[in-house]
């Protein structure tokens, strides 16, 4: 039996949050060239999100655990795993994000080093498969924002992705399931 959306608790996650919660849980979240990473697993019922700005931390940056990073974000998940003496194996993940937000430039034309939701999804779709996770869905990179919406209780993901690049239409503007 799932939740109806007066029983779970909502949860909204700002650029550099993470959240790991139980069936009780809704997340959400909104995103450009921030990409998110959910992970469920089926039969514990728990799971959680994170929103990562950055594919990484400057070297000399302070070593406390920070969500803003996408290195950080997956080092958050796998002490969350951990204390719960699950694997990365055990999760169905799915990533979302990396948009390009500026609508007159092209990915071509962006230097590999500014084009930050690029760097973004390499980051991630890198750091996942060196923990041993593997991505079941995902919907990356285009142009405009995403809102993403997280079930815990189900592990239902749903993702509704606004190209302002292109003329508004019901394929670019209504909530899909992922």
């Amino acid at each position: 039996m799932y939740l109806s959306s007066r029983e779970a608790i909502e949860i909204f996650l700002q650029p550099g949050d993470f959240y790991f919660g139980d069936e009780h849980t809704r997340i959400r979240t909104i995103l450009g060239s921030c990409v998110s990473i959910t992970v469920w697993h089926p039969r514990l019922k728990q799971g959680g999100m994170c929103h990562y700005m950055l594919p990484e931390r400057r070297a000399n940056s302070p070593r406390r655990l920070d969500g803003r990073y996408a290195d950080d974000a997956i080092a958050l998940f796998m002490r969350e795993l951990r204390s719960n003496r699950t694997r990365p194996e055990d999760y169905e993940v799915k990533v979302f994000g990396g948009g390009r937000m500026f609508q007159r430039q092209r990915r071509t034309e962006i230097p590999k080093s500014m084009d930050v939701g690029t760097r973004n999804i390499e980051a991630g779709r890198r750091l996942l498969r060196e923990h041993g996770f593997h991505i079941r869905a995902e919907h990356l990179a285009g142009d405009g924002h995403r809102n993403v919406i997280f079930d815990i209780a189900s592990g239902n993901v749903w993702m509704k992705h606004v190209a302002e690049l292109a003329p508004a239409d019901e394929t670019n503007t209504k909530m899909r399931k992922a």
